[in-house]
């Protein structure tokens, strides 16, 4: 590794260090918003409930675990500080005001009114801190029949239409393998939360995971905005529901090949596949896209993925080897990204992802890991005078 790419979190000055995150936020949108905050140099003060703290710390399965706690919570609250305030009583209530009214930042996502009756919602809180960038994630908005609801990823991947993107025509509803609904909303809350800061005014911001479901699908909902047709994602090997062939993944003799854009014609020219010279005229090959599929995955399989790549990009055709885990980590392209960092907690060390973002050229590391249940109580109370 190339040390002028690293440097330790005392060397390296931050864009964001010096500025305190009060985050009552739980589960995954909003704590993946405050992990940013954190890589870019905020102090979190992660405020949790006594007895359980946030719900990830206990909700997954069990087995599922590093460092002696959820896997999942210590993936998303690294870098952070813990506080136990039990904002159901009146101390605990009082000593989050007196810690809001130091923060540049409050993030929270509870369901709406919550942070009303707690006497904590923007209003009132502008009242303490009138600078203060005051950010709250919902599931569905704060009016409407469904403000109410969970904001849970998956009821979100399906009322938003997402799950209807994925996969072949006849395969139903297909969700994706990721809560990205969650990620999304949080990487929104972001760049609303930099906005506010660059404007140098407190302000509200507002993010909603249906909001921010519908602004990922913007591509495809533009097209049902003026034809009110439903997508129709093709039935073979389907990937991208509005590009037409080769676009999709192809079973080899020895696993799997991508194949996103290229000439039709050409293609059976490189891969000796006569039938595919036939195409030539590109505006059939999105209406012919199962029948040219087809083709192509019965004679792709007849090789190894290695030997269609060993042609294809000579040929500049975008193309891919498809990895699994433990195949891309071995790999040379995975491992000059350096993308990989052991962090340290009360249950010993793990390793897990970096911040993807390098500033002047400099990748960006903590080795704190997530804290343990109010872990850093005593010490904030004694320092901010709580």
């Amino acid at each position: 590794m190339n040390n002028s790419e690293i440097m330790s979190q005392t060397e390296m000055v931050k864009p964001l260090d010096g500025l305190l995150v009060v985050d009552f936020t739980q589960f995954l949108s909003g704590p993946s918003a405050t992990l940013r905050l954190a890589d870019l140099g905020a102090r979190v003060i992660k405020v949790e409930r006594p007895g359980a703290g946030d719900i990830c710390r206990s909700i997954y399965a069990v087995e599922h675990q590093v460092a002696g706690s959820s896997a999942f919570f210590q993936a998303i609250n690294r870098n952070k500080e813990s506080i136990i305030l039990d904002l159901k009583a009146a101390e605990g209530i009082e000593a989050a005001k007196k810690l809001i009214a130091k923060a540049d930042i409050l993030t929270h996502n509870f369901r709406p009114q919550v942070m009303a009756r707690l006497g904590l919602d923007y209003q009132s809180v502008k009242q303490i801190n009138p600078n203060i960038v005051y950010a709250e994630i919902s599931g569905y908005g704060n009016q409407g029949p469904w403000a109410d609801r969970p904001g849970q990823d998956l009821l979100l991947q399906s009322l938003s239409g997402l799950s209807w993107l994925t996969g072949a025509q006849n395969d139903g509803p297909v969700p994706m393998g990721v809560a990205v609904a969650d990620i999304f909303a949080g990487a929104q809350l972001v760049q609303g939360i930099l906005a506010a800061l660059v404007s140098g005014q407190g302000m509200q911001v507002e993010v909603s995971m249906l909001e921010a479901m519908l602004d990922f699908q913007f591509e495809p909902l533009t097209l049902y905005y003026q034809d009110k047709q439903a997508i129709d994602r093709g039935l073979q090997n389907a990937a991208h529901s509005l590009v037409g062939a080769p676009y999709g993944l192809y079973k080899t003799s020895d696993g799997f090949l991508a194949l996103a854009m290229g000439a039709i014609p050409k293609l059976g020219e490189l891969l000796n596949c006569e039938p595919l010279t036939a195409y030539t005229d590109s505006g059939t090959w999105f209406a012919k896209r199962d029948e040219i599929k087809k083709i192509l995955a019965n004679h792709l399989s007849g090789q190894k993925t290695q030997f269609w790549l060993d042609i294809l990009e000579p040929a500049d055709i975008w193309c891919a080897e498809v990895l699994n885990w433990q195949q891309l980590i071995e790999h040379s392209g995975f491992k000059v990204l350096n993308m990989l960092q052991t962090v340290e907690a009360e249950g010993g060390e793990y390793q897990t992802t970096r911040c993807p973002i390098r500033l002047d050229g400099q990748i960006i590391h903590s080795s704190i890991g997530a804290p343990s249940l109010g872990q850093h109580t005593a010490n904030v109370f004694q320092e901010l005078g709580l």
